[in-house]
């Protein structure tokens, strides 16, 4: 089938050809064809040009001094639909980044569960997968950042580090003994020089990743609206302003902190959904990373936003991603 496959696209030959060339009738080969692209062994892409998202991109790049943003066409999409394309887009953006020889850190969340699920099989030379946030537990399990560092690994060919530890723990104390421990001190000094790092962008009050996961009660939550919270990167929470917050909570959390993120050469925030506009503009005016990938109605409504223009459902109809 591969073959046939190879023969056709790569070649450029007939169907006519082919079966010739293998003794079958062309038929036959059709239906190879068709069961190649129903059994993902090839998988066609349309590239268009989209001038309106090509528009978005340049705004957001402009607006926020960003190196690259990756809008994601999602008009008429459901939520299943929009899931998916953002994860397969994000993938094939990711793709391209990672170079053989470098340290790929990773977040959690929805969006790189998305994306990992998207990642094609491409073999990649020395390269590992280091989790920047620990993540221990029953709930939520795939969204961890273990195991996004475990499943991208898978579809790279390399290797990755994992962090025994929760994202959060009881007491700063605690989370002090832990973080030197040998095994967890030697993964969070590799996160500290990642070439390339992928984290989520999460919104606390709305389909949070990290109260689904239990470390978020009613309590917490209402202390962080008190303090203007209104997003989460690494786990750590930041301000309307971008600002690390205050909250106690930031200094019981596992992981690579905000400021080492920023040092990092590469960090891509991915989020999407109308929900998680302010998280994105709070990451953006924070510094925490240099590129982005969301879909199209959040990118519209944060560039109307920072342009001064009412907010609007969006032209393109409702968007509930996450």
């Amino acid at each position: 089938m591969v073959r046939v496959c190879r023969l056709y696209y790569y070649e450029s030959w007939t169907q006519e050809k082919i079966a010739a060339q293998l003794g079958v009738s062309r038929p036959v080969i059709s239906k190879m064809l068709q069961r190649a692209r129903d059994e993902g062994i090839v998988e066609i892409v349309i590239h268009d040009d989209d001038h309106e998202v090509s528009k978005l991109e340049k705004e957001l790049e402009q607006l926020f001094g960003l190196t690259q943003v990756l809008v994601v066409p999602t008009k008429d999409l459901n939520k299943e639909l929009i899931s998916s394309a953002v994860g397969k887009a994000a993938a094939q953006f990711v793709l391209k980044l990672i170079r053989n020889g470098d340290r790929v850190g990773v977040s959690w969340g929805n969006t790189l569960y998305h994306m990992v699920r998207e990642f094609p099989l491409e073999k990649k030379e020395n390269v590992k997968v280091i989790p920047l946030v620990g993540g221990t537990g029953n709930a939520r399990n795939e969204m961890h950042s273990n195991q996004i560092a475990y499943e991208l690994s898978k579809k790279l060919g390399v290797s990755c580090e994992t962090l025994y530890a929760p994202a959060v723990v009881e007491t700063e104390e605690l989370k002090e003994q832990i973080i030197q421990l040998p095994n967890i001190s030697s993964v969070l000094q590799e996160g500290e020089h990642i070439d390339v790092a992928l984290v989520g962008i999460g919104n606390p009050y709305s389909m949070s990743t990290m109260e689904r996961s239990g470390y978020l009660n009613e309590q917490v939550l209402a202390e962080l609206k008190s303090l203007e919270v209104v997003a989460d990167i690494n786990s750590r929470f930041i301000t309307r302003s971008g600002e690390v917050s205050s909250h106690p909570i930031n200094r019981k959390v596992i992981g690579l902190p905000l400021e080492q993120l920023k040092q990092t050469k590469t960090v891509v925030g991915m989020a999407f959904g109308l929900h998680k506009i302010d998280c994105i503009i709070a990451a953006l005016k924070g510094g925490y990373i240099n590129m982005l990938i969301t879909d199209e109605a959040t990118a519209e409504q944060i560039v109307n936003i920072q342009q001064g223009t009412p907010r609007m459902s969006g032209r393109r109809g409702k968007n509930k991603g996450s």
